[in-house]
């Protein structure tokens, strides 16, 4: 199968693929054309996945297709923006149409439910990977970025942590599946759920704001330099839920929801009386701090001595 009609029977036939919305023209043209109301900014976002290193291989295309597309999208949630659509560049060691029947398949469910559109991309042969690169839309001036923390916010996540880390092992092979917990977990890690509504309802409201990739830590972290503050995080208020404990105990279930990474789930900092409304109205946020003169992040304990973490989260190029 040749890579134009590989492209026409697995993509351009999806429903995800149909031009709508600010999609003017898709799939098809050298170019994709979008259109954007007077006094809106376009986000754009890319994040390539390698197999062996973002993801095991081989593993199930469906899931792997709907993951794809989540945690690319997760990127414009924590900039609080509203999906338009993505491209694809897809490098493939073989055309093997039953990989890729269930692979698009999964990609436009996700994309389904986020509201996004494909618009392009392209195909290639070699070991496997994927380049996503999404779009979205947010009024002029109020997108959610990293440099607006201030001294006396709230520090805050979007849902608890930890437990695509602890699903890890059983991804990997190294723990057995078969419980209800695993099964959870597992959930977390494949089917992630960008908070795009959670990132919307933050507009004009948090000071900044990302989504949890590379580990609570770690991606405080951005936050905290390019705010030129500190964070401060206090560990016994880190929402981790009752599955991930059950699974492997208290200890290690703070340890994967302060530097596990795969979380997609939002941290924001936000002034405290802007908390009791968001809370009201039914959001999943939690406190798990503040901002305070200084910089970096530090994690304390109950009685609010300083505690000393060895991992700070995933790093992309670590050996």
């Amino acid at each position: 199968m040749g890579e134009f009609e590989l492209i026409r029977h697995y993509f351009a036939a999806a429903a995800c693929a149909r031009a709508g919305g600010e999609v003017v023209l898709g799939i098809g043209d050298d170019c994709a054309l979008l259109a954007l109301s007077a006094g809106e900014q376009l986000t754009v976002s890319t994040d390539t996945l390698v197999a062996g290193v973002h993801f095991p291989d081989p593993c199930d295309p469906y899931l792997l297709g709907q993951r794809a597309l989540a945690v690319s999208t997760s990127d414009l949630a924590g900039m609080g923006a509203t999906p338009i659509g993505f491209t694809l560049a897809l490098t493939l060691p073989t055309a093997d149409s039953g990989w890729l029947s269930e692979f698009a398949r999964g990609l436009d469910a996700m994309a389904t439910g986020c509201a996004m559109r494909l618009i392009g991309g392209d195909t290639t042969r070699g070991p496997l990977s994927m380049t996503l690169t999404v779009f979205g839309r947010v009024p002029a001036g109020q997108a959610l970025v990293r440099s607006g923390a201030q001294p006396g916010d709230l520090l805050c996540v979007g849902g608890t942590l930890g437990d695509a880390a602890g699903a890890l092992p059983i991804v990997l092979g190294e723990r057995k599946q078969g419980t209800a917990e695993a099964a959870i977990l597992l959930r977390h890690y494949w089917l992630p759920q960008p908070q795009l509504a959670l990132g919307q309802a933050l507009r004009g409201k948090a000071t900044s704001a990302l989504d949890i990739s590379d580990g609570l830590l770690a991606d405080c972290g951005h936050i905290a330099a390019a705010s030129g503050v500190l964070l401060c995080i206090e560990q016994e208020k880190l929402p981790v839920s009752d599955a991930l404990v059950r699974f492997c105990g208290r200890n290690q279930a703070l340890q994967y929801g302060l530097a596990g990474g795969d979380d997609y789930v939002l941290a924001f900092t936000l002034p405290s009386d802007e908390l009791p409304a968001l809370l009201a109205a039914g959001w999943p946020i939690h406190a798990i701090g503040r901002v305070v003169t200084g910089k970096g992040v530090q994690l304390l304990a109950a009685d609010g001595r300083a505690i000393t973490f060895a991992s700070q989260g995933y790093n992309h190029f670590s050996g």
